[in-house]
Formats: C-alpha cells, sequence, structure tokens
C-alpha cells in the first residue's frame, strides 16, 4: 500500500470556521479502500473524518477546519493505523509507534 499525504492549510473566511485553518489531508491507497485521518483532533475517532475518492484511482482527500495549534494524526485504512510517511515531523505515542505531527498556523491579517 502506497501512503502519500499534504495536509496543507489556507485561511477559512466563513464564519463559522472564523479562526480556523482549512487543512487538506490527502492520502494514496488501493481504490475501493476504506479510508479515514483519525487525530488529537477528532479524540482519534476513524470514523470522524472519513477520506472521498478524488479524481485520480486510488487517491482519497478531506478538508478538515482546524484552530491553530499542533495536532497528532494517522491515516486509517481499511482498518490498519498508518502515520503519513510524507509527514516530517513524528512523535512517540503509548502503543510504541509513531504518530505525524501538524502544526497549524494562525492566518496572517494583513494589519501591522
Amino acid at each position: 500500500m502506497s501512503l502519500k499525504a499534504n495536509p496543507t492549510s489556507k485561511s477559512s473566511k466563513s464564519s463559522a470556521n472564523a479562526g480556523r485553518r482549512r487543512i487538506c489531508f490527502e492520502v494514496d491507497a488501493e481504490p475501493g479502500s476504506q479510508v479515514s485521518v483519525a487525530g488529537s483532533f477528532n479524540s482519534w475517532n476513524p470514523e470522524a473524518h472519513v477520506l472521498r475518492p478524488a479524481a485520480a484511482a486510488g487517491h482519497f482527500k478531506r478538508i478538515v477546519y482546524l484552530e491553530p495549534g499542533d495536532y497528532e494524526y494517522k491515516f486509517v485504512i481499511d482498518g490498519n493505523w498508518s502515520a503519513d510517511p510524507n509527514c516530517p515531523s513524528f512523535a512517540a505515542n503509548t502503543f510504541g509507534t509513531l504518530n505525524s505531527v501538524l502544526e497549524v498556523f494562525p492566518a496572517k491579517t494583513g494589519k501591522s
């Protein structure tokens, strides 16, 4: 199974998401896989943020709005928990494996 993720962020303009950043989680997996992202931002619930198939076969993505801060996460692909191999930051967990670490920065306001 090939994993590739690209958590990217943009400012959120919606009032419901004010102060939050738009994070795009992306991963490659076998077509037809059940894919989700679980982490400290959703109480490690693999059902909370299911990734959807994207245009390319075997590519999955999901937008999540997060407050600025540090978050640990893993992808869950067909029930298997996997750290993001493209994330340069990792943290050890209580299970003796590694979690990927995502740092979400505050949006730039453009004001001096």
